[in-house]
């Protein structure tokens, strides 16, 4: 197969790379004509250069997350022409096989994307899985520095804020099709700036003074808002990858030195590796590779050895850096950021999402492919734990709370119906499985659970669900008494599946946002009552996922 650049990936970055072999001696149409005659035909499957570009596109936004860049699998199992040892290849399965998957979904978590993706793509797909996956070309720290962009230096920036807003109960929202981060006020719900950033915007993460925004695309472009200004603007730009989910300020203030807002780490999916960053311009300091043997027995050694999610210590000064495939935790030291020094702690394969326990002292992250939860001493630089939970955990950042049996921190499930509440408090029980909720109904699908310290509730999504009666709605639990209080549909002027869930600074209002449907918005829930308080739509809401409270996000309140 003629090799196509990664950068097809992307939606902004479109080209081929093409290596003809044509005879020089050649008409201008028998050149035409071969060409033609390539480009129907790879690999004994019908399908066009063209053709592979936008199914490259569909399954980098849909599919890559779950099933790899280079479609080994992670989270969800390899898709390769070929197999790999442990699951189908997709020339076995065929164009009806993949189709059943693609529709259908599965039990272990995969949605059904009938109805979300066109015929037309579905029927693409069933024939772009058959051949083999393009390959990614170098993206060395030359070409991450060709990226940066200093759009206005920090000297030319307002030392104080221009405007008398309520900076700490901003809201940062991502509209994630559009590839923009929307900037809200969360006393007055004013739309304050609409800003075009990467695509299909991951995250975003504030700075540890809590001034700055900075967004991540799945396209790996780091957007950097500055809150100051009258109106929030761009004031640096650079693209740490081709694909990424995660980015993260240096947040330590302490006796081994004050690091506030010094440096920021973006994690890649493709190319495997991180990138530290000046966190007040952006510049590129350092890239470190994270290929490398994996944590279990066999110690095969990964290539495509992902960063999944990366936190920053509150306690030390280093993050924690969490790669996928290969199960191994990097405790990242950032005191010289241009040459970093790391702790690697071996802790079980698949690494995704986490967060802190209520103490700040130690990590907790999903093994989602395992169905495990990983517990890591973070001062002391050392596995704590490894907890067995159910199917697909995928808390997010996961919630804390704490009632009658102690300090929990709790993850909700992509593959069945269920809420795991950890005990995290020293003693008798602690880190094992002291309660487990069903929710209503059948099947998983859940991404997110979250509370707030001045909350009696939990709320909890079910995004992925099959059921449109599931996935339109959020489950609202008692803090005290683990019982589910509520099933909250979302209301009839929005349409669309329910994800992502986050407070106000005050804890008493929960903004849900519902996308993927007819007509997507955020709904704002009065947390006591459960009322709706607002919903909030527009010609700019388009597809609202994430929403980060600047001073929650700041201060890892979940």
């Amino acid at each position: 197969m003629k090799k196509l650049s990664f950068f097809i990936l992307t939606l902004f970055l479109s080209f081929l790379v093409v290596s003809c072999g044509n005879d020089s001696s050649a008409t201008a149409s028998e050149k035409k004509e071969n060409k033609a005659d390539k480009k129907e035909m790879i690999d004994g499957i019908p399908i066009t250069q063209a053709e592979m570009e936008r199914a490259s596109a569909i399954y980098f936004d849909r599919c890559a997350g779950c099933h790899g860049s280079t479609r080994k699998g992670a989270t969800g199992p390899s898709l390769l022409p070929k197999g790999d040892g442990k699951f189908a290849a997709t020339r076995d399965l065929g164009a009806a096989g993949i189709r059943v998957f693609i529709e259908n979904g599965t039990p272990g978590g995969m949605p059904e994307w009938k109805g979300i993706l066109k015929e037309d793509e579905v029927e693409l797909l069933t024939r772009f899985l058959q051949v083999d996956p393009p390959e990614t070309p170098p993206f060395t720290m030359k070409e991450i520095k060709d990226t940066w962009e200093l759009i206005v230096p920090v000297a030319d920036r307002p030392t104080k804020p221009e405007h008398n807003r309520n900076i700490d109960n901003y809201f940062g929202v991502i509209m994630r099709d559009a590839g923009k981060v929307v900037v809200i006020d969360g006393d007055t719900k004013e739309k304050l700036a609409v800003l075009k950033t990467g695509f299909a915007v991951h995250i975003l993460r504030t700075s540890a003074s809590g001034r700055y925004i900075y967004s991540i695309g799945r396209d790996g472009r780091i957007t950097m808002i500055d809150t100051y200004t009258k109106v929030p603007q761009i004031v640096a730009k650079v693209r740490a990858s081709f694909d990424a989910r995660s980015v993260e300020v240096s947040k330590y203030k302490g006796p081994k030195g004050d690091f506030h807002d010094k440096y920021l780490i973006a994690g890649g999916y493709n190319p495997s590796h991180f990138v530290i960053f000046d966190a007040q311009t952006l510049e590129p300091l350092s890239v470190t590779k994270t290929s490398g043997n994996a944590c279990d027995g066999d110690k095969e050694f990964v290539e495509e050895a992902r960063v999944a999610s990366i936190v920053a210590s509150h306690t030390d000064p280093l993050w924690v850096v969490n790669v996928k495939e290969t199960g191994m935790v990097w405790l990242v030291d950032y005191t010289d950021p241009v040459h970093p020094k790391s702790t690697q702690i071996p802790s079980a394969r698949f690494l995704h999402d986490g967060g802190w326990d209520a103490t700040g002292h130690y990590f907790l992250v999903a093994a989602n492919a395992s169905n495990k939860i990983v517990v890591v001493d973070v001062p002391n630089k050392k596995l704590e734990k490894v907890i067995d939970v159910g199917i697909k955990p995928h808390p997010g950042r996961g919630a804390n709370i704490k009632n009658k049996m102690g300090n929990l921190w709790i993850t909700c499930h992509l593959g069945e119906n269920k809420l795991s509440f950890i005990k995290t408090d020293k003693g008798k029980g602690q880190w094992t499985v002291v309660k487990e909720l069903s929710l209503p109904g059948d099947g998983g699908g859940s991404l997110f659970v979250k509370t707030h310290p001045k909350s009696k509730h939990l709320w909890v999504d079910r995004t992925l669900n099959p059921k449109p009666e599931l996935n339109s709605a959020v489950t609202v639990i008692d803090v005290n008494t683990l019982e589910v209080i509520k099933e909250l549909p979302m209301p009839k002027e929005v349409n669309g599946r329910a994800v992502h869930m986050e407070y106000n600074k005050a804890g008493d209002e929960v903004w849900v946002s519902v996308y993927m449907g007819k007509k997507s918005g955020i709904v704002i829930y009065d947390d006591k009552t459960l009322k709706v308080k607002q919903i909030i739509t527009g010609d700019w809401v388009q597809n609202p996922t994430g929403k980060f409270n600047m001073y929650n996000t700041t201060n890892d309140i979940y």
